[in-house]
């Protein structure tokens, strides 16, 4: 008694794509010996002065004037270096510094700075996404337009308008500002991630009885963490260092760090002991929350980028 075999199917290998050659001859290319040698040049380059800020703001003054900071490895080895905060508390607690006030300001402004767009460009990314309406698109292309409005043109426009609501002289001026122009941008963002969300996803919570609230906040939010948390570094990153929006719409009670820093430049020029502690106390918080929420960031800027 004989039993028939099954039959069996060759394997057939489908030749490299196009996209895959390309994708493994750029693969062997950035991870070159030459590459990588430029990378670390470039980043040297590119830390180096920082890391002489750094040094140079924990130098006592006579010695700032005597020699530039790459001596203090020479004279570290001769028993000669001196490092001391001094620097730090005159620049935050001087009588004619006192950045500790300004330190405070920077936060403030920059915190509801960077919720507001973001909590708005949510509610209207999931509306062009997913809420079928009259005039959609049209609305969409000309949010998106928006992004090409600089910021200088209308400054006149924006300060005339607060002084006539009366809210000059306050952070709401700086707030509304550094959040008009961020809701071009993030609408458009998080618009583009919310799209790459499998509609089978939204049908079934339908299906389900759930309401564009529950939508919201149960199949989207939990999606775009990384988006949210990449558009807040940037913002972040944008609102603390600008100079612009906190010098024309702030006041001197609500002006930012960057317009002190900036003033001590132009009247304290020659203090660099206290100018240098400045500009790195300046530069600390935006290091520290990019490094902080670094993961999020990468995340962010690859979500969508790999369909499967």
């Amino acid at each position: 008694m004989s039993t028939a075999q099954p039959a069996v199917t060759p394997k057939v290998t489908a030749p490299p794509s196009t996209v895959g050659d390309r994708a493994r001859k750029a693969k062997k290319a950035l991870t070159s010996p030459w590459a990588s040698t430029l990378a670390i040049v470039i980043a040297i380059l590119w830390t180096v002065p920082t890391f002489g800020l750094l040094v140079t703001s924990f130098r006592p003054e006579l010695d700032i004037r005597r020699s530039g900071w790459w001596t203090v490895f020479g004279d570290a080895f001769a028993g000669e270096g001196v490092f001391s905060m001094r620097n730090y508390e005159t620049a935050l607690f001087g009588s004619s510094t006192n950045l500790i006030d300004y330190f405070v300001n920077s936060f403030v402004i920059t915190l509801p700075a960077v919720f507001i767009p973001i909590t708005i460009a949510l509610l209207a990314a999931y509306a062009f996404a997913w809420i079928d309406f009259k005039g959609r698109d049209f609305l969409f292309v000309m949010v998106f337009a928006l992004q090409i409005v600089p910021i200088q043109i209308t400054l006149i426009p924006l300060l005339s308008a607060y002084v006539d609501t009366g809210i000059n002289g306050t952070f709401w001026p700086i707030w509304l500002s550094h959040s008009m122009f961020a809701l071009p941008l993030a609408i458009f963002l998080l618009h583009n991630f919310m799209k790459d969300v499998p509609s089978s996803l939204v049908e079934a919570a339908r299906v389900d009885g759930a309401g564009h609230v529950q939508i919201f906040f149960k199949v989207m939010m939990p999606l775009l963490t990384p988006a949210i948390a990449a558009f807040g570094i940037f913002q972040f990153l944008w609102v603390w260092n600008d100079l612009l929006v906190g010098l024309v719409m702030g006041s001197t009670s609500t002006s930012p760090l960057t317009v002190r820093i900036a003033e001590m430049a132009g009247s304290r020029g020659g203090d660099w002991h206290v100018l240098s502690a400045g500009a790195f106390i300046s530069i600390i918080v935006p290091l520290i929350v990019f490094l902080a929420l670094q993961r999020f960031f990468v995340r962010g800027m690859l979500a969508g980028s790999v369909k499967g």
